[in-house]
């Protein structure tokens, strides 16, 4: 995913207090896209202090000025090391707030606050309705729920990126606290801007279809290759599909292109620049089984991309009801592509990323005032 480019960054007076964001990874995906965001805008009256592991997100993060802190944090490193890392860090920064982010994060910073009296946040970036998309076993699932109960009522400020998102966390972990939405933030200029002009297809070239997922069962692309096959029947000249990503599926998925007679017209990069790969794309599809508030989507919808996806998680929130088709109705995730890049462009309104965090800020003040 490529880093966004900044807004007009804000100062932080003297007088800011600090808050502790606590991410336990180090590429950059979607929550690391989410704290650049933050971290670019600027949170008012807020400083921000972002502890991680070192990676890609740290490195971004002092290209833009941000302080870091590097640790053992995360699964790799362990509960103990963990929860010794966010204290460490706690008696360096002294934050008013601590603010987790990932359900890893927020049981560690449940138990590193203990005693400390620093206020507890967490933003809840994905949970699946469906629990057998992240649990093993309905036994492990009860197990997990059983501690976000736990964990959330030593928090003082619980934040979702979407009301689907909201909705799963009040009928799984019965939280006492209110729930505040605030969604994942885009501005149409940056996105057009990191995107560039748009590339040309060939004169004889067909439509040309673009997927930005994981290559692993829940993101869907088996049944992105059915219904690119339909497709591929009903438009000419004939399309080509870019399966941007990496993930334990490759190599069933490349056999599932060639079963379906589409190998030719359908390639695997890995992964890519999304900005670059949006510029040369008439269409992106994404039939993922659950998301959250999606990166791909609102940037493919700032860009005024032709848009076809499932209708399930935040998904509703983000995309016109035309452009939802179940993933299991090739035909009718087909007929949803065709209308999409034969039809006018959508326009889009959204949240920026300093509404996203100006709503974030005054959360902040609300339970440190």
């Amino acid at each position: 995913m490529t880093p966004p480019s900044a807004p007009v960054p804000r100062t932080a007076s003297s007088a800011s207090r600090t808050s502790l964001w606590v991410v336990p990874v180090g590429e950059f995906a979607g929550v690391a896209r989410h704290v650049v965001d933050v971290a670019q805008a600027g949170l008012e009256h807020w400083e921000l202090v972002v502890l991680c592991p070192e990676g890609a997100l740290a490195q971004r993060l002092r290209e833009i000025g941000t302080r870091v802190i590097t640790g053992a944090l995360g699964p790799a490193a362990g509960v103990r090391a963990s929860v010794r890392t966010v204290r460490s860090a706690i008696a360096a920064v002294r934050p008013a707030l601590v603010h987790g982010h990932l359900s890893y994060a927020d049981v560690v910073c449940a138990l590193a606050t203990i005693g400390t009296g620093v206020k507890l946040v967490t933003t809840e970036h994905g949970i699946a309705r469906d629990d057998e998309i992240y649990h093993r076993t309905p036994t492990r699932a009860r197990m997990k729920a059983l501690m976000h109960r736990l964990r959330l009522r030593r928090t003082d400020l619980i934040l979702a990126v979407s009301r689907s998102t909201c909705e799963v966390m009040q009928a799984k972990w019965r939280p006492r606290r209110e729930i505040v939405v605030i969604h994942n933030g885009v501005d149409p200029d940056e996105v057009n801007s990191r995107i560039g002009e748009r590339v040309p297809g060939e004169a004889d070239q067909g439509h040309r279809v673009l997927s930005l997922s994981r290559l692993s069962a829940e993101k869907g692309i088996a049944e992105l290759l059915a219904a690119f096959a339909v497709f591929a029947q009903n438009v000419s000249p004939r399309p080509s599909l870019v399966i941007a990503g990496e993930g334990p599926d490759r190599a069933l998925l490349t056999e599932r292109a060639a079963e379906l007679g589409v190998a030719d017209v359908v390639s695997f990069p890995g992964f890519v620049d999304s900005g670059t790969a949006m510029a040369a794309a008439d269409l992106v599809v994404q039939l993922s089984v659950w998301e959250n508030c999606s990166y791909t989507l609102l940037d493919a919808r700032a860009a005024e991309l032709p848009v076809v996806a499932t209708p399930v998680g935040g998904n509703p929130e983000i995309m016109p009801a035309e452009c939802l088709v179940p993933a299991d109705e090739p035909a009718a995730v087909a007929a949803a592509m065709i209308s999409e890049v034969t039809g006018p462009r959508r326009p889009f309104t959204w949240l920026s990323r300093r509404e996203m965090t100006d709503r974030i800020s005054q959360e902040y003040d609300r339970v440190c005032p």
